[in-house]
């Protein structure tokens, strides 16, 4: 067991005044709310943020996402598009509690930020669009949340459009994503206008006087809305007391029900990810927002709820925990890393126990490294604010960090502690890229080693056959975005070439192969002789295994036959793709006593991998996306019959609302472009999402085409 945080005794005026700076200090961690919107793309988040930033009186006056306005879409990129590119942080202050708000990309080519941002978030908001109800990316950010046991709570966008059901939500939540959700909140209207929101725990109607949200009124449930409202509470209590057996006591004794016990029951339920409540509203007609924050503070869990932190002794490779409390040895995790033109490096940090101040020193656990910060900031988008200290529950920016990169923890020196790393996909669509000029050789190296770091999905190698760079990402709007900022943002006068797929190569079938690798030059020679056993291996990348027996191989020699094997998976012999999916026992061998070395022995590995390759039937993978595409009824014909041509397998067409939802699984190499070929087919009326799924074996007629034989 770790360090567990501070005895306090309670005798003698040091021991109480601790106390009570103690007392205090986690007072305030629990009216810290870390939180973070999350959902499908245009289902309006960045929308609601803002929102949220005005009525908190962070901002005073409301930028809007199509304008360019938007507070947390700060880039230029994000501005011209209007969708949101890059996580971005801000914070605000709602009646006692401090709320940190992560703003995430619905695109799923940056899905890499969804994904660490909830990595140190402790609740979400998940956001639906009342139209388009529980779409596919939003099936992707739950099953995220649920990744890192984020607790969250739903709120129901767009309430004020034609056709928006709050209800056929609530049960496409409980179908498609198996949640244990009910609706709190019910939405008012008159003439088919959105004119307010029922809170159905009260049991009370909430109305907006002026256009700008900004004058609530309370009233009785409108008579038109009694019935229902009723079906609802009732609902409500009987999903909460099969949950509780306090609130059941209450229900079945004719108890009256006050608003703290739905509160408290329903927090209760939502932080161990077993009820989650349904909100509704209209972020761009800016009703239900201050509902909404009510709800992050009331439902939401605190710092203080982690109760502990739990990582690896990098030295005694043992668990241990450290309490969520400022007294206890500082922690935290560096999420993200990015680079501002003025500043230099910014590192996205979450303080999990303990403070630091400006000038401390802190432990590296990852890179096993001791680092100074020179100074601390709180983010509001890209704006900086300077503070003196960062305490638990705190996220902010470090400055001065030399080695740090994503996912590394630092910690107190004298209190080492590891915490999990973060993992992220592997990019799925990459293109060539050379600097115009000489003079920007250096400059674009530098630049995409930068770009590199702040995004752990974005790839960098270089193709020595042809003398390129090549570039390597999540889709082509997430390369488009990360060249377009090599041009605007680093200055670099570049050209790139066509996007190419990620093919993987892997064997079919299980063989022995033999590496010898001889030289005798008159003096000293050189002697590696390994045997390897191949075998299919459907884990993912190259798994090595050491078998040797009786000292057939000695083993100082035994790291260089892994690293021989793994240089010569990052290039196989269809083409030259990575290989992947295969495992690689060393079974067998020989060694002389004068000539072997470890470059003999790396040598005859490579030698030995790469036989295998050509003896075990090596294939060639393809990546095989998700596609769904949402399409009016009468341009359905047209996109199946495109999507047949595009090796498509067409797994389900599902009704919604008027348009036809098709899903499908097609090749990532058959859909480039296919924004512009699907506008053309509908004239503009349809929409697409996709995602990578799986890897599979390419038709040996595409084989052709793909290799030139």
């Amino acid at each position: 067991m770790g360090y567990t945080g501070v005895k306090v005794g309670n005798v003698g005026n040091k021991q109480n005044l601790d106390s009570c700076s103690i007392n205090k200090e986690m007072s305030e961690i629990e009216f810290i709310r870390n939180i973070g919107f999350v959902a499908h793309i245009d289902a309006g988040k960045t929308t609601t943020t803002e929102r949220v930033l005005f009525y908190s009186g962070r901002v005073y006056r409301i930028g809007e996402v199509d304008d360019g306005t938007a507070t947390t879409d700060w880039m230029q990129q994000e501005k011209e598009r209007g969708i949101t590119i890059t996580s971005a942080a801000t914070y605000c202050r709602w009646k006692d509690y401090n709320v940190n708000i992560i703003d995430t990309p619905g695109h799923i080519d940056f899905t890499v930020e969804v994904e660490r941002a909830l990595k140190v978030l402790d609740g979400a908001v998940i956001i639906f669009c009342g139209v388009g109800g529980v779409e596919p990316q939003s099936e992707t950010v739950w099953r995220q949340a649920d990744k890192y046991k984020v607790s969250r709570i739903a709120f129901v966008n767009k309430m004020d459009r034609a056709g928006a059901d709050l209800l056929s939500v609530v049960e496409e939540m409980r179908d498609k994503l198996g949640a244990n959700a009910a609706a709190v909140q019910f939405p008012i209207y008159e003439d088919d206008e959105l004119k307010g929101i029922v809170d159905v725990i009260r049991n009370e109607a909430v109305y907006y006087e002026d256009d700008l949200g900004e004058k609530m009124v309370r009233k009785p449930v409108p008579s038109s809305l009694s019935e229902v409202i009723t079906k609802l509470r009732d609902e409500l209590i009987e999903r909460l007391a099969e949950l509780d057996d306090e609130f059941m006591d209450k229900f079945i004794n004719h108890k009256e029900l006050k608003e703290s016990d739905f509160i408290k029951t329903i927090r209760k339920y939502v932080l161990k990810n077993k009820f989650y409540p349904v909100l509704c509203g209209s972020a761009l007609k800016n009703k239900g927002i201050q509902l909404l924050l009510d709800a992050i503070c009331d439902f939401l869990p605190s710092p203080a709820d982690l109760k502990v932190v739990k990582g690896l002794h990098p030295v005694k490779g043992e668990i241990e925990e450290i309490e969520v409390s400022p007294k206890a040895p500082f922690c935290a995790l560096c999420f993200k890393v990015f680079t501002d033109p003025f500043v230099g490096k910014l590192f996205y940090t979450r303080v999990y126990a303990g403070k630091i101040n400006t000038s401390s020193i802190v432990y590296n656990a990852a890179k096993k490294s001791k680092e100074k910060i020179t100074k601390i900031v709180r983010m509001h988008a890209n704006k900086q604010e300077i503070i003196n200290q960062a305490k638990a529950g705190d996220i902010v920016c470090l400055v001065g960090l030399k080695e740090t990169t994503t996912g590394d923890t630092l910690c107190d020196p004298k209190y080492p502690l590891l915490l999990e790393e973060m993992k992220f996909p592997e990019p799925v669509v990459s293109l060539a890229i050379e600097p115009k000029t000489k003079a920007d050789q250096d400059k674009l190296f530098m630049a995409l080693k930068k770009l590199e770091a702040e995004d752990p999905s974005f790839k960098v190698s270089y193709n020595s056959d042809t003398g390129q760079n090549i570039i390597s990402g999540m889709g082509q709007l997430h390369l488009e975005v990360m060249v377009e900022r090599l041009l605007s943002d680093f200055r670099v006068k570049a050209r790139v070439g066509n996007p190419q797929v990620a093919y993987k190569e892997t064997i079919t079938k299980r063989v022995e192969s033999v590496g010898k690798f001889v030289q005798q030059t008159g003096g000293r020679g050189q002697y590696g002789h390994v045997v390897l056993l191949m075998e299919p291996n459907k884990k993912g990348g190259v798994v090595f295994e050491n078998k040797i027996k009786g000292g057939a191989i000695p083993r100082d020699f035994i790291p260089s036959v892994k690293e021989g094997v793994f240089n010569a998976a990052n290039a196989g012999i269809l083409g030259g793709y990575s290989v992947t999916d295969v495992k690689v026992t060393l079974i067998d061998g020989s060694y002389h006593e004068v000539d072997s070395s470890e470059l003999a022995f790396k040598v005859a590995a490579e030698i030995a991998f790469k036989d295998g390759l050509k003896r075990a039937g090596s294939v060639l993978l393809e990546p095989i996306m998700d596609l769904e595409v949402v399409t009016p009824l009468e341009y359905l014909s047209q996109v199946i019959a495109d999507l047949n041509v595009r090796r498509a397998k067409i797994t389900s067409i599902a009704d919604r609302k008027n348009v036809k939802a098709i899903r499908a699984e097609v090749p990532l190499r058959e859909v480039f472009n296919y924004a512009d070929v699907l506008r053309n087919l509908t004239q503009g009326r349809a929409s697409y999402t996709i995602e990578p799924f799986y890897y599979e074996e390419v038709p040996k007629e595409i084989l052709v085409k793909i290799l030139g034989t």
